[in-house]
């Protein structure tokens, strides 16, 4: 069964699942001329919160770390669709390397590979697990909580293939994010798929890049069913030059803080919104929920102590914070057995596979909950996320989640866009030439 999840939808929000109901043929059609213009990554996993009046996307991962947190349920529509990935890539792929993180002693992580590896074998593919830990030297078995277990391989490179001992693989697919950047081992191939791509990680990777293609993307879409795209899209400004041990860029922050909060109250007043406006300041780069703080008022900023300074400068890997991303907050009024949750969804190809609720009980409905004590909670549903009940109430579950698929779907189609746009600049600059500190979307 699906966690209950309280309150029901009314007011704004009800209005969009209606909308998105009414044009549901429409949706399918757009989307269908987007994949034909852009090939969507082989997975992704998007972070979503409901606020009652706006549901948006927060963070959108193109390494997707929590398939063990899916439900059973949706094991078939996870192989199809990866049967679609792989024919996109090469209908006669039979030899599949995954190269993971190097969370060896993560079991909730290694839980991830095995259900990843267990979806791409039962594509027909051959799967064995490539690890770039130095330390593994000779094949390594990792137990499972069940029982089972992995076996981690060291990778080998021979001229400019990669493989393993007795294995040519066709394809390599990454669950590793590169956020320490990009091993020699793996630069430089020939003749083998690199899934995603180099320039996806967050070494060269950028959320500001992600919001911009996404901003984009949902006016078009917008302007294709009628709606106001702010109801599905925060808006978000950047700041660079940034050290939070030296307090460098301090005004720059705060300055931007100041602007984006202001830009919030003004559509809040014209929207008759009574929520206090907050804003996410994120690492620009990175992942698992580091390197972020809600902030209300500017001078939050300037007045960060020793330890909420240590917290933003340093994210995975150790990487010194040189770039955030402010972020329009959007508070999620979705909970579980009274605690605050968040919608997840996951993709493979073009398709939603299914998603979880994070749930964090010491959270509130303002803070993030991509943090240590959140729990999860599998979506089990009886239909998928992209197919919705024109004979249910907009609210209905089923039609719910065809919303929250559709807004992650339009994340996809982002990303899509974000890794044409990183492939013609793979230093890493914007795709619109910006380097300094500035401001990019105003919520108005």
């Amino acid at each position: 069964m699906a966690p209950y999840v309280s309150p029901a939808v009314s007011g704004p929000l009800l209005e969009l699942e209606r909308q998105f109901l009414d044009h549901s043929t429409v949706i399918e059609r757009w989307f269908r001329e987007q994949w034909r213009e852009h090939t969507p990554p082989f997975y992704g996993s998007v972070d979503l919160r409901n606020a009652g009046f706006k549901l948006a996307p927060v963070d959108m991962n193109l390494f997707p770390g929590g398939f063990n947190n899916l439900s059973p349920v949706f094991l078939p529509l996870c192989v199809q669709a990866a049967q679609a990935a792989v024919e996109r890539l090469c209908t006669s792929a039979r030899r599949l390397l995954l190269i993971p993180e190097s969370h060896t002693r993560n079991q909730f992580y290694l839980q991830n590979v095995a259900r990843l590896a267990g979806i791409l074998r039962l594509t027909g593919m051959e799967v064995r697990l490539g690890s770039l830990l130095p330390e593994i030297i000779a094949p390594t078995p990792l137990m499972l909580p069940n029982g089972s277990s992995l076996i981690l391989e060291p990778v080998k490179r021979k001229g400019n293939r990669l493989g393993l001992d007795g294995f040519d693989p066709c394809a390599i697919l990454l669950n590793n994010d590169l956020s320490g950047g990009v091993p020699a081992i793996l630069q430089g191939l020939d003749g083998q798929r690199l899934i995603p791509p180099l320039h996806a990680g967050w070494h060269v990777r950028r959320k500001s890049r992600h919001a911009a293609a996404y901003e984009r993307v949902v006016r078009l879409f917008s302007e294709e069913i009628g709606i106001d795209p702010w109801r599905i899209s925060p808006a978000f400004r950047v700041c660079n030059g940034i050290n939070f041990h030296e307090r460098a860029g301090e005004e720059c922050l705060a300055n931007q803080v100041d602007a984006l909060l202001a830009d919030i109250r003004r559509k809040y007043r014209e929207l008759g919104i009574k929520d206090e406006p907050f804003v996410a300041v994120k690492a620009d780069a990175g992942t698992y929920g580091m390197g972020v703080m809600m902030v209300k008022d500017a001078s939050e900023i300037v007045g960060l102590n020793r330890r909420q300074r240590n917290k933003m400068a340093v994210i995975k890997e150790g990487l010194i914070v040189g770039e955030v991303i402010i972020q329009e907050g959007v508070r999620t009024f979705e909970t579980i057995d009274g605690a605050a949750a968040e919608p997840v969804v996951y993709m493979i190809d073009h398709c939603v596979v299914g998603g979880f609720y994070r749930v964090h009980t010491a959270r509130g409905s303002d803070e993030n909950l991509n943090a240590a004590g959140m729990e999860f909670r599998p979506l089990a549903f009886d239909t998928p996320g992209s197919i919705p009940d024109c004979y249910l109430e907009p609210d209905a579950m089923p039609n719910r989640l065809y919303t929250y698929g559709v807004v992650a779907r339009l994340t996809l189609v982002a990303a899509s866009v974000e890794i044409e746009e990183m492939a013609s600049t793979p230093d890493g600059a914007d795709a619109n030439g910006r380097h300094d500190c500035h401001s990019t979307t105003e919520a108005a």
